[in-house]
């Protein structure tokens, strides 16, 4: 089922503070992954596995998400710790819209923006170009992107070894290129926020920038996702997080909690 808004609040739950803005509801997210060709594929043979709906024996499936529920609020971040494969970028493309459960429901208050996708960045353009277009793509006036601009490439830190934000962004480097993004992608007031491994980019002054972009993010209301292996970042920039391990949900609580539960695993 895809992602769908979530029904008109109830005013006993404004009244309390708890604002719900993502519901997770028993999510599985399945995607196909082809090994490579062994072999051709007749007509007949394709024909056969679209009406008795099998895969062909160089595809595998894959069950990232098993069955995920919980629900986040107005003014939380929220941390997403797990080992390697463990489903935590996959659930973020979930919430975002981008990849379709195939059972379960995902409900959100508004359009979630997962870091990167709502500022896609062109390489041939400027990093200056790419700011403003980022900007805009996200729906701020003209007028606000002009103010924000120099703001935004200043937050980035790109020209702090030079003129960079008037070099095409074929000429960044990767950590400059995320750098970018984050700036862009933070520089506009979210209902949800999904970032993945983006403070981990930078020095640590920049990794402290972003934290404190991310608690002001939270403090103005929105939620906050964010993915990281960083445990430091995590515990410094969430009050709850979410521990995923092969796809399952396997703690959900205060931060602190969690975290110990994970390190000591």
């Amino acid at each position: 089922m895809a992602e769908q808004t979530l029904p008109a609040v109830d005013a006993a739950v404004v009244d309390t503070g708890r604002v719900p803005t993502v519901v997770v509801d028993d999510v599985h997210v399945i995607y196909k992954i082809h090994k490579g060709a062994t072999g051709t594929t007749s007509p007949v043979s394709a024909l056969k596995r679209i009406v008795s709906r099998t895969n062909a024996p160089n595809i595998r499936e894959v069950h990232a998400v098993k069955g995920v529920s919980f629900t986040a609020y107005q003014g939380e971040a929220i941390g997403l710790i797990g080992s390697n494969g463990s489903g935590k970028s996959t659930l973020l493309r979930a919430i975002a819209g981008l990849l379709p459960p195939a059972r379960g429901a995902v409900y959100t208050l508004g359009q979630p923006s997962l870091l990167g996708v709502n500022a896609a960045l062109l390489n041939d353009l400027s990093g200056e170009r790419n700011v403003v277009l980022g900007c805009l793509a996200m729906g701020m006036p003209p007028e606000e992107v002009k103010r924000l601009a120099p703001e935004i490439i200043e937050f980035s830190g790109i020209n702090e070894r030079g003129d960079f934000a008037s070099l095409p962004m074929r000429t960044y480097s990767s950590g400059m290129g995320a750098r970018l993004r984050f700036a862009i992608s933070s520089a506009k007031k979210h209902d949800v926020l999904l970032i993945d491994e983006a403070l981990a980019t930078g020095d640590r002054k920049f990794r402290g920038r972003s934290e404190e972009r991310v608690r002001e993010l939270r403090d103005s209301a929105g939620t906050v996702f964010l993915v990281s292996h960083s445990i430091g970042s995590i515990r410094d920039t969430c009050e709850r997080t979410i521990w995923l391990e092969g796809g399952v949900l396997k703690m959900d609580g205060p931060t602190d909690e969690v975290c110990n539960a994970y390190e000591g695993k």
